[in-house]
């Protein structure tokens, strides 16, 4: 059976059943099938009708529990323990994160009040309660400017005066009326020009801001709120099997059905390696954890990666989740986070989401969800066969992975 009819396959149950609970039995019996079949855990799964995700962790902790006491000689600890411990550390974690809240709120109120910091924070550090340091440090003030204050020896600030400025002040006019949408650094540049051709000494932008602000020549500022977070990261590698990438996306049917899936593109060739697809639900952390085990045996034939590979994804629940970390790194798969708001950051599969939308779910009928699940298996087949990568030298990328296997 080809592959891409292997990974178009596609589950769905419209019952309301309960979730199946196995006996030990049950699970003894499918992990022993796993050890005495050489084929995939996946078809094992399929077979038996149990999660893939499920049947690796049977697999692993039947493996591997037995030799955890004999390794460490000693008693091993129970889960309850543990849990407790977790949840004691969650709260402690939880009050930490309420008391940097509430010193934030103080800042961002001593920001915002009318009176100077430094008037408050001497007044505080009069008082003696409180170290100079924890003051000056908590509301934001230099602790030699505090503690000059504290001990009268300040000096009274006064604005900018300079004798020498009588010269530049008549230039820098006549720049500023001329070009008026002009800031310092431009009319700094312009004015060091025209010195420079009169055999002057250039005046530092520094010293032109000062000019311009006594003299009330500055823009305008431009009160916008800028991102939190630098977009400044590169998603590409350098090979193959360094990086992949993981998203979701969501289109509708002409009969209203919702179909939602998630995928994981490698950084370096393009190929969508593995996908998964629910209709009227969301992705959940199981079919991450499908997905990323799929994609492992496709591109390794083997339940681990060789080496370490980062998975880039947004900070969705499914991705998010304890187990879902847990199992990438029993993988081999190193999970890696985008920050918040911040979609550009993970643009590699936002770019496939958008060509997946334009090239084929915008061109092609979507009648309902029956026939769109069949759909996606051979959408995803010709992205990797046929769609051409300006970045891959207008290949697709089988045919660039298959340029590289040949000049390996």
């Amino acid at each position: 059976m080809p592959e891409d009819m292997l990974m178009a396959k596609v589950e769905i149950i419209t019952d309301g059943c309960r979730r199946r609970r196995w006996s030990a039995a049950e699970k003894l019996r499918i992990v022993e099938e796993t050890l005495e079949d050489p084929a995939s855990i996946s078809i094992v799964a399929r077979r038996n009708g149990v999660a893939p995700n499920l049947l690796y962790r049977w697999r692993r902790l039947m493996l591997e529990g037995g030799s955890v006491a004999v390794t460490e000689d000693d008693d091993v600890t129970s889960n309850r323990v543990v849990r407790e411990l977790e949840t004691r550390i969650r709260e402690l974690e939880r009050q930490l994160g309420r008391k940097t809240m509430e010193a934030e709120i103080l800042r961002e109120a001593l920001d915002k009040s009318r009176g100077k910091k430094t008037d408050l924070a001497r007044a505080v550090a009069a008082e003696g309660r409180f170290p100079v340091k924890a003051v000056a440090e908590t509301l934001g003030v230099a602790r030699s400017n505090l503690i000059d204050r504290l001990h009268g020896r300040s000096k009274p600030r006064r604005g900018y005066r300079k004798a020498e400025d009588a010269d530049l002040v008549p230039q820098i006019m006549a720049m500023v009326a001329a070009r008026p949408t002009y800031g310092y650094r431009r009319i700094t540049a312009i004015l060091n020009r025209q010195r420079r051709s009169e055999g002057a000494m250039p005046a530092n932008h520094k010293r032109v801001y000062r000019i311009m602000k006594t003299h009330n020549l500055l823009l305008a500022r431009k009160y916008s709120e800028r991102p939190e977070h630098v977009r400044d990261g590169k998603m590409i590698v350098m090979r193959s099997n360094l990086r992949w990438c993981s998203d979701g996306f969501e289109f509708t049917c002409w009969n209203g059905d919702v179909i939602r899936g998630a995928f994981l593109i490698d950084a370096h060739d393009r190929e969508i390696i593995s996908w998964r697809a629910v209709v009227n639900a969301g992705i959940s952390g199981s079919d991450i954890r499908d997905l990323l085990l799929e994609a492992v045996e496709r591109r390794f034939s083997a339940l681990r990666a060789p080496s370490v590979i980062e998975i880039l994804t947004d900070n969705g629940s499914p991705y998010i989740a304890k187990e879902t970390q847990v199992f990438a790194r029993q993988l081999g798969l190193k999970p890696c986070f985008t920050p918040v708001r911040s979609p550009q950051s993970n643009g590699m599969s936002e770019a496939f989401v958008k060509t997946l939308k334009r090239d084929y779910v915008q061109v092609t009928p979507l009648p309902d969800a029956e026939t769109v699940l069949g759909l996606i298996g051979s959408w995803i087949g010709d992205y990797n066969d046929n769609h051409p990568h300006s970045g891959l030298k207008m290949r697709s990328p089988r045919e660039f992975i298959a340029a590289q296997t040949a000049t390996a």
